[in-house]
């Protein structure tokens, strides 16, 4: 059997998203967390987007002609800033009551979004591919990290660019995004994250390697708490970061 006829969902993770599905688009609600990083994340993502296809990211529509997925798309809070860039984008999430939030909210800010319910999985079993996969704040919630990237790889063209973001392991990763952002801040519920599936940057690295990418780039989301705002590090990987990595 293929790593792209299996399923790596983890149903318990996916109801802890469906329980909050109504609020991705409250900036004060559960996925303020998100809103607040997500600046830093499009920076990296464009810029990446950008070098590797040779985008000018002052034109008006630099990413048009790019077909690009957002696997474990939530409330579409990438997938709109994609669109309006120009892309052809597509969101998958395998938690249901994400797809309606997402879809009446792109309806609502003019935005053209295929958004579906499905499976990285079932999409690379069926042959689709694209120019880029955004893999972001997911892989740390799957049951099968080697066969969930496996079929993120499958759904790339040749060339095709990878971006995934996640957790490191370690006790500040656990004192920040357990008990910091669930039991002192309480931005998410108790039990959002699992730090034994939290993923160090090597971890990562290698299972990328096994599942057929070539990663070229790794780099730390830091956040500030002087500032309240968060910034990309060179160095600083000890708690968010993000990858880049390529299909050959």
């Amino acid at each position: 059997m293929t790593a792209a006829a299996t399923n790596t969902v983890d149903d318990a993770e996916i109801a802890k998203f469906e329980a909050m599905a109504a609020e991705w688009w409250d900036l004060e609600g559960k996925f303020k967390p998100l809103h607040m990083l997500n600046p830093c994340r499009l920076d990296y993502i464009t810029q990446q987007i950008a070098a590797e296809y040779g985008r000018d990211l002052n034109g008006p529509t630099p990413f048009k002609d790019l077909r690009i997925l957002d696997i474990g798309c939530g409330g579409g809070l990438l997938c709109e800033p994609m669109a309006r860039l120009g892309a052809t984008i597509v969101g998958v999430d395998a938690a249901a009551g994400n797809i309606p939030v997402a879809k009446v909210h792109a309806e609502q800010s003019g935005l053209d979004i295929d958004y579906r319910h499905g499976t990285a999985e079932a999409m690379a079993a069926d042959g689709e591919q694209f120019d880029v996969v955004l893999n972001m704040e997911v892989v740390e919630h799957v049951a099968d990290p080697l066969g969930y990237l496996t079929a993120c790889q499958q759904l790339l063209k040749p060339g095709g660019l990878h971006i995934c973001s996640t957790l490191n392991r370690n006790p500040k990763s656990y004192v920040m995004a357990i008990i910091g952002a669930e039991h002192v801040m309480r931005w998410l519920p108790k039990g959002t994250h699992e730090w034994s599936k939290f993923i160090t940057p090597d971890e990562l690295f290698e299972l990328m390697t096994k599942a057929g990418l070539n990663p070229v780039d790794r780099k730390g989301f830091q956040f500030n708490p002087i500032t309240w705002s968060w910034r990309i590090s060179d160095r600083d990987l000890s708690v968010n970061y993000v990858t880049a990595s390529l299909k050959p």
